[in-house]
C-alpha cells in the first residue's frame, strides 16, 4: 500500500511517525509550503493523481487534513484525517473544482480539547456535507488537544487500516 502523508502548517512528518506509517506501506510525504502557495491541492493532485505506484490512502493532520479532505475525493482514495482545518484555516488554500466527483471514506479523529482547530465548527462543517455519498467514521477524543501524541496516531493508523480490510 502507498500512503500519501500531508503534514500539517510548518509542519513535518517525524521518523516515529514514519515509522508507524511504514508498517502498512510506503510513505510519501511531500514538504508543503502552505503559506506560499494556495494551489497546494490542485499541484498535489497533479503530482500524485497517476503516480506510479499509485497512492493507496492519504493521511493528514490539521492543514494536511483540510488538503486531504478533497485530495481524497480527487484521487477517489480513503482518507484518515487528525484535526482536519475545515471549518477555519489560518492561511488561504483554494479547494479544486472535481468534474464527476466520487467521494470517498473519510475516517477523522478530532481532539476535544483542541485549541487550533475548533472541533464543534468541524463538526458543524461535516453536518452539511451528510446529503453527499462520503461515508464518516468520526472519533471525538476528550483526551486529544491538536497534537496528536504518538501513541493516539499508531491507535489511530492501526484502527483505520482495520476499517480498510
Amino acid at each position: 500500500m502507498n500512503i500519501l502523508y500531508l503534514h500539517g502548517l510548518d509542519s513535518s512528518l517525524n521518523e516515529e511517525k514514519r515509522t508507524i506509517l511504514e508498517r502498512f506501506g510506503t510513505v510519501f510525504a511531500p514538504p508543503i509550503d502552505y503559506r506560499n502557495n494556495p494551489d497546494t491541492i490542485t499541484q498535489l493532485y497533479k503530482k500524485y493523481k497517476n503516480h506510479d505506484p499509485l497512492i493507496g490512502v492519504v493521511i493528514g493532520s490539521s492543514m494536511g487534513g483540510f488538503a486531504g479532505y478533497y485530495l481524497a475525493d480527487a484521487l477517489q482514495r480513503p482518507a484518515l484525517l487528525f484535526n482536519p482545518a475545515l471549518a477555519q484555516r489560518s492561511v488561504k488554500q483554494e479547494v479544486m473544482e472535481l468534474p464527476n466527483p466520487k467521494l470517498s471514506l473519510k475516517h477523522i479523529v478530532l481532539g476535544a480539547k483542541d485549541d487550533v482547530i475548533d472541533p464543534a465548527k468541524t463538526l458543524q462543517f461535516l453536518s452539511k456535507t451528510l446529503a453527499t455519498n462520503t461515508e464518516y467514521n468520526i472519533r471525538l477524543r476528550q483526551d486529544l488537544a491538536h497534537r496528536i501524541p504518538v501513541t493516539v496516531f499508531e491507535e489511530s493508523i492501526k484502527d483505520f487500516f482495520r476499517i480498510l480490510s
